[in-house]
């Protein structure tokens, strides 16, 4: 970042349809930022990536989650520009100026990477991998809302729950750990994936009789101003949410020192350190969420740890400010603190595989692998 100017990438894409909750995402973390950098210029890029683009294959097909990130990080990586004008700035003003050809060709070159320099990118943390490419970590994570998975019924099912949908009614989600544990509690309903974005999903669920509900994530569906859609939450008894779910995450350069300083004030510690010791436990275990589940639902594990973690609110200042925990840099949380939570998730699944959660994992991809 240079002279108070930056740029900031989400991936609500450029696309005829356009992803409007990436675009809400990235606005609350603008907001976020112009209030505590009044100085500051922020201008929001937007761009799809290839995940966004493959809506006729199921999300477990596609495969690694850096189909959702990559693209975003190559513009990280080359410190990309973008060939447009901002506000109140054309050539024209140029033109007319008295500076000399060869001075206004670098001011307008200047201008260019004064505002189009990519420095941050902001993603749900769900969609990150707990691996980032080398050069890259989230130098913030948001407060978390709502984590719990929601349901979302067809106009004619309103008022019911999943328990009193007739038997062998069809689920739309596009999750296997939504279907897998969903399987096991109400398994005489059926489950078909449904993918695209969140105003494509509802409007195949209202306009089509081939759902009688749909699973989303209750932290979109309050961003987007449709909470009144939520039919039912779903207990994390009945369905534990995804690593990371409900909380934003802002990527930056791992050396950047100037952009992670200034991000780093929008960490919630709270947030930070429950995602360290989710995203540790995924990665340990290398599937997702705090239970194991076959892809039938037949087959579970579940098992429960906590910790106690003090911190002091002060910030910590040390050699380990800029050590990397499951891909986060949190420089204003201890990291003694960080330790603890990265510990837990990893016991966690220690636990699991002790009891055999290897070989239910094993079997589950070999059944997805054939799907």
């Amino acid at each position: 970042m240079t002279d108070g100017c930056s740029s900031l990438k989400g991936r609500e894409g450029t696309c005829p349809e356009i992803q409007q909750l990436a675009r809400i995402q990235t606005d609350s973390v603008v907001t976020m930022l112009r209030e505590l950098y009044p100085d500051l210029h922020f201008e929001i890029v937007a761009m799809s990536t290839t995940g966004d683009k493959i809506l006729d294959t199921a999300l477990s097909k596609i495969g690694e989650k850096s189909l959702f990130t990559k693209e975003l990080e190559n513009a990280l990586e080359k410190n990309e520009l973008f060939p447009r004008v901002g506000p109140n700035f054309s050539v024209d003003h140029l033109q007319a100026s008295d500076r000399p050809p060869h001075e206004l060709n670098n001011l307008f070159a200047h201008y260019y990477l004064l505002i189009f320099r990519v420095d941050l990118v902001v993603h749900s943390l769900k969609d990150l991998p707990t691996s980032l490419p080398p050069g890259f970590t989230i130098g913030a994570v948001c407060k978390r809302e709502n984590p719990l998975d929601a349901v979302v019924f067809h106009p004619k099912n309103c008022g019911k729950t999943l328990s009193l949908l007739p038997e062998k009614s069809v689920i739309g989600t596009s999750s296997l750990r939504r279907a897998a544990q969903l399987k096991k509690k109400f398994p005489q309903l059926q489950f078909r994936d449904i993918r695209g974005n969140l105003n494509t999903r509802l409007k195949k669920l209202d306009e089509k009789e081939d759902f009688s509900a749909i699973i989303l994530a209750a932290a979109g569906l309050k961003r987007m101003g449709w909470e009144n859609r939520i039919g039912q939450l779903l207990d994390p008894e009945d369905c534990l949410y995804a690593v990371g779910q409900g909380a934003l995450a802002v990527e930056v350069r791992a050396k950047d020192q100037e952009i992670l300083n200034m991000v780093s004030a929008l960490h919630d510690a709270d947030t930070v350190l429950c995602c360290i010791a989710e995203r540790a436990f995924m990665k340990r275990l290398l599937y997702l969420t705090g239970a194991v589940y076959s892809l039938d639902g037949s087959d579970s594990l579940k098992e429960t740890m906590q910790t106690s973690v003090n911190y002091p609110n002060q910030n910590e200042d040390g050699p380990n400010d800029d050590v990397q925990h499951v891909g986060i840099t949190a420089k204003n949380v201890p990291s003694q603190a960080q330790e603890a939570a990265e510990n837990l998730g990893v016991e966690l699944a220690n636990l699991l595989l002790s009891k055999g959660a290897k070989h239910i994992l094993s079997v589950a991809r070999q059944l997805n692998d054939t799907r």
